[in-house]
């Protein structure tokens, strides 16, 4: 699919399969959480400008590279608190921002209930995580509240995709490319992924 990169790596596979077995206790869920979001988001920043700076090593000066810009990881409420402290462990200066989105039952519409960002997010490369990207209408509304922020350089992180998801995130946000760890088959009636890993936030904090 257009603006969308599974990351086939043999690991994500691996351990997206671990995450998937119903069998696999909460504990398990989070560290697999965190380690598949620091292999998920070695890719999406792979793009990542670098700047050049003089530096002195132990036996002598160089000419190195760093990293040009900073960088802002998004945690949409409450899932993707089990992607965090796997981003954070590859970039430990980054900034890290929240958005709350809740399901209105009557228009069935996301309404923001929390939203903290960093102030300078604008000058940052930004990286929307959600372990899962099913109709994408909180991914959609979660990005437009980023914009109005500031934020232009966007990309967005999820474990596992629906089609219908990607569809829709990228109809409303064609500027923001998509990373998955596994594109999978549809959307059941009730709007969760097949085949799926079940409610990641109730698989994360033992809420079943």
């Amino acid at each position: 699919m257009d603006g969308l990169t599974v990351i086939g790596h043999p690991l994500v596979e691996h351990k997206l399969t671990l995450l998937r077995d119903r069998a696999t206790p909460s504990p398990e869920v989070r560290r697999l959480m965190h380690e598949l979001a620091g292999l998920l988001a070695y890719e999406a920043l792979a793009d990542l400008p670098l700047e050049d700076v003089r530096i002195e090593t132990p036996l002598a000066p160089m000419t190195a590279r760093r990293l040009a810009r900073g960088v802002c990881f998004v945690s949409i409420l409450r899932a993707a608190e089990g992607l965090v402290p796997g981003l954070i462990a590859l970039v430990p200066s980054a900034r890290v921002g929240h958005v709350g989105l809740y399901r209105d039952e009557e228009t069935l519409r996301p309404v923001r209930y929390y939203c903290k960002l960093p102030a300078d997010i604008g000058a940052r490369a930004v990286v929307v995580a959600d372990p899962m990207l099913a109709t994408g209408g909180t991914a959609v509304e979660a990005i437009r509240q980023i914009k109005l922020a500031g934020a232009r350089d966007i990309r967005f992180l999820c474990l596992v995709a629906a089609p219908e998801g990607v569809a829709a995130l990228r109809s409303a946000h064609a500027d923001v490319a998509v990373f998955a760890g596994a594109l999978d088959e549809r959307l059941n009636s009730e709007g969760f992924i097949l085949p799926g890993l079940g409610d990641a936030g109730d698989r994360l904090f033992g809420t079943e």
